[in-house]
């Protein structure tokens, strides 16, 4: 018989349903008008891909609550529909589709990430170090419009005072993030799926790919 959920966590299963609602369709998009067999081949295996991808955004949107519960984080809100999502493209390229569209679309997920940002310690030095390496980013604007040489005069310099505690933010936001992708590949260990909704690049599947 054939399986009615789409991955179960610790044995919960996630049904099917709640990834074709999250796409918003339970049929490959247009594959009735494809041109040639080939055409609708190449549908057929990009639905199956997407439904890949979906199960992997709302299988972290489940492992985010439960982490969110472990820590005693106040239950989030429900989590959005894919057709409300806004995934700017920076967090694509660093992040990753599949993550991207997670913190997007999971309240649970963006809490997580929250908690984990407050728990990192960035050491002075390293804060320093980030400074002194990419004098680059701190011209002053008078310095920008001139097109000065970050490396030629201090003077075009923000004073390392000024920028200290936007630094500091930034390299606590990195670590964050390092620690949810983590925290997120530990996790993903009590995960089963259901055949046709494995990780998108999985190798023992024939569509696979490796993108995240």
């Amino acid at each position: 018989m054939t399986e009615d959920y789409a991955a179960r966590v610790r044995g919960k299963p996630i049904p099917k349903q709640h990834v074709e609602t999250f796409l918003g369709t339970s049929s490959p998009r247009g594959a009735g008008n494809c041109a040639t067999s080939h055409d609708a081949a190449a549908q057929a295996r990009r639905h199956r891909q997407q439904r890949r991808w979906a199960t992997q955004v709302i299988v972290t949107d489940e492992l985010a609550r439960r982490a969110c519960a472990e820590r005693g984080l106040t239950p989030p809100p429900d989590a959005r529909p894919m057709h409300l999502l806004t995934i700017p493209e920076t967090d694509v390229a660093d992040l990753g589709s599949i993550v991207a569209a997670a913190l997007a679309h999971s309240p649970a997920a963006q809490a997580l990430l929250t908690a984990l940002e407050r728990e990192q310690e960035v050491p002075e030095t390293a804060v320093r170090d980030y400074y002194d390496r990419n004098r680059d980013r701190f011209l002053t604007p008078d310095a920008l419009r001139r097109g000065a040489d970050p490396y030629a005069e201090p003077a075009d310099i923000q004073p390392y005072e000024h920028v200290r505690d936007g630094i500091a933010q930034e390299l606590r936001h990195a670590a964050a993030r390092r620690a949810f992708f983590d925290w997120l590949d530990a996790a993903r260990a009590d995960v089963e799926y259901a055949e046709g909704h494995e990780h998108p690049g999985d190798p023992t599947h024939q569509d696979h790919e490796h993108r995240h």
